[in-house]
């Protein structure tokens, strides 16, 4: 009877007071109450969720990583580690991106990265991973620079593969050259390859190696120096092992200061009496969409005609003039 009488007194209890205004005995309670109230704030049906983050590629200087969107989407994605020296990075990524390549790491050294999902400017999720940059090992060091080395990939792979038709890469070109970067091309007349790696040494004489996605059919090498030859050798792979070679050389440009806005305008106005389309070539304006301590996204639009190619100029932070050559297919780059 006294139980009885007292489990009735916390009934009428429970139900003349205001549930805000019990206090929560346990932690357990008050995540309770937290589940509740979440439903009617969260409008939209499917919540975007991140997928695991992995390595598809690692080298000693640089890594690509991987995930994916099981649910919903992101505007855009923010990439943060530390570098050798402890600094911290960010990296902005756009939201339609899948993977993305980090350079100018050190070899034989342990990296976490977070990969944080943005919706505006709210980071809402976020997966990390832990991995270790490649051994900079000495048969690794020398890149191939003797004809017989090419040749040797393609007979390792017409023996060993199987295929009907054997992945081949067609002759590696230079399309752009800038005092500090130099953009190449290539194509594929037969198979695919899973990725590519461009390996080359600096002006320091050290090697460099950058993963490359296998969809991708040129690429941009920056932080070069002005006025250096470099040799760039590009392999094909299969898996991770490398199934053909090409190769050339190219030379920088001379370092020379950035034109003046005066300069700037002579060409438009050159461009307009020369060209006789009816549709000229315009470049709305451009906008930052992303800004890190030490990167900026920027973004444009040609609301009419094409271009062949587009390139950035600006000063870094010691005055010096930077050139990045950026393909004519693009709307967006990030200024690393």
């Amino acid at each position: 009877d006294w139980m009885e009488k007292e489990i009735a007194m916390l009934s009428s209890i429970a139900g003349t007071e205001e549930p805000e205004e019990l206090p929560l005995p346990s932690e357990e309670q008050k995540h309770e109450k937290l589940q509740i109230e979440t439903p009617p704030s969260d409008a939209p049906p499917v919540k975007a969720v991140m997928g695991e983050l992995r390595v598809s590629s690692v080298t000693p200087s640089s890594m690509e990583l991987q995930w994916s969107v099981p649910e919903g989407s992101f505007d855009s994605f923010m990439l943060q580690y530390r570098d050798a020296h402890g600094q911290p990075q960010a990296l902005p990524i756009d939201g339609g991106s899948r993977s993305v390549t980090v350079p100018g790491l050190s070899p034989s050294r342990r990296y976490r990265f977070h990969l944080y999902g943005l919706q505006g400017r709210k980071k809402t999720d976020r997966v990390s991973i832990d991995i270790i940059t490649g051994e900079l090992e000495a048969s690794e060091e020398p890149l191939p620079s003797e004809e017989p080395k090419q040749e040797k990939p393609k007979t390792e792979s017409t023996t060993s593969d199987a295929l009907p038709a054997p992945a081949v890469l067609s002759e590696l070109t230079v399309s752009s050259v800038t005092p500090s970067s130099v953009q190449l091309q290539w194509s594929v007349p037969e198979g695919p390859f899973d990725s590519f790696m461009l390996q080359y040494r600096d002006a320091q004489g050290q090697p460099q190696a950058l993963p490359i996605h296998g969809e991708s059919r040129s690429v941009t090498v920056p932080g070069l120096s002005p006025s250096h030859r470099y040799r760039f050798h590009l392999y094909g792979l299969r898996g991770r092992k490398k199934i053909d070679h090409v190769s050339t050389e190219a030379m920088t440009a001379s370092e020379e200061p950035l034109p003046s806005e005066t300069k700037q305008e002579k060409p438009k106005a050159e461009s307009t009496t020369s060209d006789a389309l009816p549709a000229p070539a315009v470049l709305s304006d451009m906008t930052v969409s992303s800004v890190t301590p030490n990167s900026v996204q920027l973004q444009w639009s040609v609301p009419e005609g094409p271009f062949d190619s587009f390139m950035l100029q600006y000063r870094d932070a010691e005055g010096q003039p930077q050139a990045l050559p950026i393909d004519g297919e693009s709307r967006s780059v990030t200024v690393p």
